[in-house]
């Protein structure tokens, strides 16, 4: 059951993938050329608020039904916000969602769902990498070898057929690296905040799509100028086909916190990123999109090497 958790995590990131590249290929981010500078960051933003409305109804409804009510649940979280883990939480939100999560739509704008998922696959391998360094958690020698060879397999990736290559590919490459750094910082944050038996999965993603909705809504739409742009595309079929995307994600983001909570950052990380693989497969039932050869054999390479990074055979 718990394996299957961190499963349904990756795939429904997949599909959150697959909906937000849709969304964003909509006809409200290309009209302009100032809509399509505020295409990521209004996406971000709007991906993230969406997902704290639908993490505040899934709370209400829960609580409801245990007959507790809305305010007991608001006021745990608070509860929580008020903790030193709380604030390592607030802490890895910042990381996962104006870096992590800015650089992943960015990164499906120029380059497409499914290269970007696989990609952003790399993560869990810098996710161990960083809790070496900061949770003294050891790399053997087998674990180097899988980190060597999925960052070997994304430089390949990078470097595909020039045919093959989305327009700004090397632009939409970066911001795919900024996704793996900040993801890979976040969930080394928040697992050390989880830590803390006053700080559950649940009220630790509630406090984490809050902070990122807020710092995207209050510091990056406002440096940007894009508030006026987001508003007009939250009434449109882009901004619904958003909130849908925000939808999956809001189930992902809660079966990943789960996973984290009860198997521990590297076994989640592991799991959650089949999504790369998801994506790939939902990208041709949805899209009739075709895999090149180079990209699956990419893809699993980066997979392969990311699972054996975040996995310690002796445990």
């Amino acid at each position: 059951m718990k394996t299957m958790t961190g499963l349904s995590a990756g795939i429904f990131w997949a599909l959150d993938t697959v909906i937000l590249g849709i969304a964003l290929s909509g006809a409200e981010f290309a009209e302009t050329q100032q809509a399509v500078f505020l295409a990521p960051f209004a996406s971000a933003f709007l991906h993230d608020f969406c997902s704290c409305i639908w993490m505040f109804l899934y709370t209400a409804g829960k609580f409801f039904a245990c007959r507790l009510g809305k305010k007991n649940a608001y006021r745990s979280v608070a509860g929580a916000l008020k903790t030193q883990s709380g604030k390592y939480i607030i802490l890895g939100a910042l990381f996962g969602g104006p870096i992590g999560m800015t650089g992943y739509v960015f990164a499906i704008r120029y380059l497409g769902a499914s290269y970007t998922a696989m990609i952003s696959a790399l993560f869990p391998a810098f996710g161990a990498v960083l809790s070496r360094i900061f949770l003294k958690e050891r790399l053997n020698r087998i674990q180097l070898a899988g980190f060597a060879c999925s960052v070997l397999a994304t430089v390949a990736l990078g470097y595909s057929a020039h045919g093959a290559k989305p327009e700004n590919f090397a632009l939409g490459f970066f911001c795919a690296l900024l996704c793996v750094s900040g993801w890979a910082a976040e969930v080394v944050i928040c697992a050390y905040g989880m830590k803390d038996p006053g700080v559950d999965n649940e009220q630790a993603l509630m406090i984490r799509q809050t902070v990122s909705a807020l710092f995207h809504g209050l510091v990056i739409l406002n440096l940007v100028k894009g508030w006026d742009f987001a508003r007009s595309v939250m009434l449109t079929g882009s901004g619904r086909v958003i909130a849908l995307a925000a939808l999956s994600g809001t189930v992902s983001y809660l079966c990943y916190y789960k996973t984290i909570r009860r198997l521990g950052p590297a076994k989640a990380m592991a799991l959650n990123i089949t999504y790369a693989a998801w994506a790939i497969v939902l990208e041709l039932m949805l899209l009739q999109t075709q895999p090149d050869l180079k990209k699956a054999i990419c893809g699993i390479v980066i997979l392969t090497g990311s699972l054996i990074t975040a996995f310690d055979r002796k445990k």
